[in-house]
């Protein structure tokens, strides 16, 4: 598995795949024809598809408009074999192409193509499946994060600091925001109202607003462009903040107890980036809310003290309960249903691990099962469920 640095990555939304991943893509097409007369860059799959909504065009011209024209070409009926998040950059000169290339956006502002095979990739960790890091776990007396610190060495720490930062930056940016987001679905934010709302509440019932108000404060950033951290997606960016930011607060855990609660978390999504995708083109949005409820779910329980069997039970509900989940964005918007459901998945984040803390850890299938059933889910789940807005709730509401 590559570095946890290929999986927290901080940008600007509203997605990872769609905004950040293209925007990359031009800056790496810039560096090889910086003295292009013009560019051509057609998009394909879900990318043409939502890609307006997604701010997917703006990204690209934001790199290349400045050094020459560009002209984009949507087309959302066109899928190409490697992944549904294609493009084709092209440099001109004299009216003739002299240079191209071939690039698809693969989730969490990752870019692939046949070219970039797997063995081309810096690997940092050694065993790619939870079962045999949980192995090793019990076999030194170690847990998760430490085997993070043995694969990525000490300097780790320093960058999760970094993403943290960012993280409680981006709560504390939204939570006091207010104003309809941008996009023309009128949608309001909400954060600011449900935290202040969680105060006249108590015990389990503001613990639960200050969740959803803090996943909101994320999410509602990423919608209208703010900066945010891929965990693992643009998409699903609120659902760990909100479940660490509100144990961070409400029980005082030391900095650095966080950290490696971030780093926990951070394996996990990496171990289904790894053997599935964290794609919502790819494999529905179970990729991208499913994989952060996991991952939350897992910090959640380091922090509260659980064993490795019990928080690879955690993060085995937090995606096993999402199996199946459509990504079927109105507009091709990240707002709707997006949005409330970062809120919603982190409370059941929160609620894998309370359930996970009261066993002893042992059930029937495995974190790893659910990762293999759930690339096998989305690759079966038609692409109009899975980031096309050609289907589900994007067909479904009046707009």
């Amino acid at each position: 598995m590559e570095s946890l640095r290929e999986l927290f990555k901080i940008g600007n939304g509203p997605s990872s795949s769609h905004t950040m991943g293209p925007k990359r893509a031009a800056e790496e097409f810039l560096k090889r024809c910086p003295d292009a007369e013009s560019f051509r860059v057609t998009l394909y799959g879900s990318l043409a598809a939502t890609g307006r909504g997604h701010l997917t065009d703006k990204a690209i011209e934001s790199v290349l408009q400045p050094v020459a024209p560009i002209e984009i070409l949507w087309k959302a009926d066109v899928v190409l074999p490697f992944h549904p998040n294609g493009m084709l950059f092209e440099a001109l000169r004299g009216g003739e192409v002299y240079d191209k290339w071939e690039i698809y956006s693969v989730g969490g502002g990752a870019l692939a193509n046949e070219d970039t095979k797997p063995a081309d990739k810096k690997q940092i960790y050694p065993l790619s499946t939870i079962s045999e890091i949980k192995e090793w776990c019990y076999r030194e007396g170690k847990t998760y994060w430490e085997y993070v610190e043995d694969c990525e060495g000490k300097e780790i720490w320093d960058f999760l600091d970094n993403i943290w930062t960012v993280m409680c930056d981006t709560i504390a940016r939204g939570l006091n925001n207010d104003g309809v987001l941008p996009g023309g679905l009128k949608v309001a934010r909400k954060a600011s109202t449900y935290f202040v709302k969680s105060k006249s509440f108590t015990d389990s019932l503001a613990t639960r607003a200050k969740i959803y108000a803090y996943a909101l404060a994320v999410a509602e950033e990423n919608a209208s462009g703010g900066t945010v951290v891929t965990a693992p997606t643009c998409g699903s960016c609120g659902v760990l903040p909100a479940v660490m930011y509100h144990l961070n607060t409400s029980r005082e855990f030391l900095r650095i107890r966080m950290l490696r609660a971030l780093a926990t978390a951070g394996l996990f999504g990496n171990v289904v980036k790894t053997n599935s995708s964290i794609s919502g083109a790819e494999v529905g949005c179970q990729g991208e809310i499913g994989v952060a409820c996991a991952m939350a779910a897992a910090a959640a329980c380091q922090l509260f003290g659980g064993t490795p069997a019990q928080i690879e039970y955690a993060a085995e509900m937090g995606l096993e309960h999402h199996l199946g989940l459509t990504c079927d964005p109105v507009c091709g918007l990240v707002q709707v249903p997006c949005i409330e459901r970062n809120a919603i998945a982190a409370a059941r984040a929160f609620d894998a691990n309370t359930y996970a803390t009261l066993s002893d850890g042992s059930h029937l299938v495995s974190f790893d099962k659910v990762v293999a059933v759930m690339h096998e889910t989305g690759h079966n789940l038609p692409s109009l469920y899975r980031e096309t807005s050609e289907g589900g709730l994007a067909k479904m509401v009046e707009r």
